[in-house]
């Protein structure tokens, strides 16, 4: 693969992956090459062991300016389209297999359709205070399939979802804050910064501790309290036999940072 075809571009920093969509010429629309990119970049966060946190980007002014229908239209089927190339996973996680570490993302300038759909599976987001959003598959002749309709309302509630979804109006940083889709505001320049700041923060607590917060949630979220009910005292017990827990007991009673191994 060349430099011109790389469409995302990855980058290690310590314990967080970076991975920055890199089509700015073209406001960084995902076309098929992306979205496999994509998928492979998840994938690497999933299985390598030395990387807790995934911190999503873009280079150039926006974040995307959605899908590029004239290079994806073609290639979808009677069953959709299916972007995942072995090794990789499906970055919007609607076909059954979700990442098990966490990722945050920092939008800016236009974040449309797609775009919105990661900050939604993504689980904190940071966005440029100038940033404008849309959910603009409607007017499209499509719907969201990357997991609005699934998602938006759950998060934003139903009417707030529908509002935008129906729509396909444009709404600000602001609105999708009070919304619950975006955690933090920055000013402009600033949001991968912020997010690179909190992704380290996670990725400097127990590994293992932070995947089972995540998946316990996701649990909860997905099959109910009861479910979730059901697997804290199992999980509670696997956490107090690991490696870390016993590490961070000692940094504890000693008053020291925790340098935990994910063990």
């Amino acid at each position: 693969m060349t430099t011109d075809d790389l469409r995302v571009v990855t980058e290690r920093r310590g314990h967080l992956l970076l991975i920055g969509l890199n089509r700015p010429e073209k406001r960084n629309a995902a076309d098929f090459a992306m979205l496999q990119q994509l998928a492979l970049a998840y994938g690497e966060l999933e299985r390598d062991p030395e990387l807790r946190v995934g911190v999503v980007h873009a280079l150039g002014e926006h974040f995307t300016a959605g899908l590029d229908l004239a290079d994806v239209g073609p290639r979808m089927g009677p069953d959709g389209i299916d972007i995942v190339p072995d090794g990789g996973i499906n970055p919007w996680q609607v076909d059954g297999t979700a990442l098990s570490k966490p990722v945050v993302i920092a939008v800016q300038g236009t974040c449309l359709t797609l775009g919105i759909e990661l900050m939604l599976v993504s689980d904190i987001v940071v966005a440029a205070e100038s940033t404008r959003f849309g959910q603009i598959e409607v007017s499209r002749g499509i719907l969201p399939f990357g997991g609005a309709t699934i998602r938006f309302p759950r998060v934003a509630g139903w009417g707030n979802a529908m509002r935008w979804l129906l729509t396909g109006d444009m709404f600000d940083a602001r609105e999708a804050h009070q919304m619950g889709l975006v955690q933090e505001i920055v000013p402009n320049g600033r949001e991968l910064h912020r997010a690179i700041e909190l992704a380290e923060r996670i990725a400097a607590q127990a590994p293992l501790a932070v995947q089972a917060t995540l998946a316990s949630a996701r649990t909860a979220l997905r099959d109910g309290p009861a479910a979730a009910e059901a697997e804290l005292q199992p999980a509670l017990a696997r956490l107090a036999a690991s490696t870390d827990a016993r590490i961070g007991m000692e940094a504890f009673l000693s008053r020291q940072p925790a340098a935990f191994q994910g063990r």
